[in-house]
Formats: structure tokens, C-alpha cells, sequence
């Protein structure tokens, strides 16, 4: 059961999220300090807060994935925030609230 206010189940990625990954994954290598060679969405929880919080599991290459959180402040596409990263992860580590 979620904890209210909490992330909801992982799902799988769709395309929607990938677009979102797409436009923050300068973003992420800032943060990150990396170049990554490959920024693949493999699957993501979500959280209602004043906007929602994206939380994503992406796939950066060979056996290595980050994790990021990303905030839409709008229901309707509005702009996006990178507001952590985690990484380096690797696929087996679960997606939890950061």
C-alpha cells in the first residue's frame, strides 16, 4: 500500500516519459558530472505534490542506471525541473522517494 502522499507502484516507461528524459538529460549530466551515452527510460513512480514528481529509473549504459527526479508543474506539459539525480544505481535497485 503507498504512503499517502508517497510514490505511487513503479510502472513501465512509455514514450511520455522518455520525452521527459529527453528534455532533462543535460540537465542530469550537469548534475552528474558524466556524459552519458545513452539516457533510456526503463521505469518510473510517480507523486502529487503542487505539480507531480517523476520519479525515473534511466538506463546510462552497460550495467549502469540513474535515477532521477524530475518535477512538472503542470498537468498540461508545463516545464519540467531536475530536481535530483542518483547515480551511479545499477537495474536491481528499487526506485524510492530522494
Amino acid at each position: 500500500m503507498p504512503i499517502v502522499g508517497g510514490p505511487g507502484q513503479a510502472k513501465e516507461a512509455d514514450a511520455s516519459i522518455q520525452q521527459i528524459c529527453n528534455k532533462i538529460k543535460a540537465c542530469a549530466e550537469k548534475k552528474a558530472g558524466v556524459n552519458f551515452s545513452l539516457f533510456k527510460a526503463i521505469s518510473y513512480k510517480t507523486q502529487v505534490v503542487a505539480g507531480t514528481n517523476y520519479f525515473i529509473k534511466v538506463h546510462v549504459g552497460g550495467d549502469v542506471y540513474a535515477h532521477v527526479r524530475v518535477l512538472n508543474l503542470s498537468s498540461n506539459g508545463g516545464e519540467l525541473q531536475l530536481t535530483s539525480i542518483k547515480y551511479p544505481k545499477i537495474l536491481s535497485d528499487p526506485i524510492e522517494y530522494f
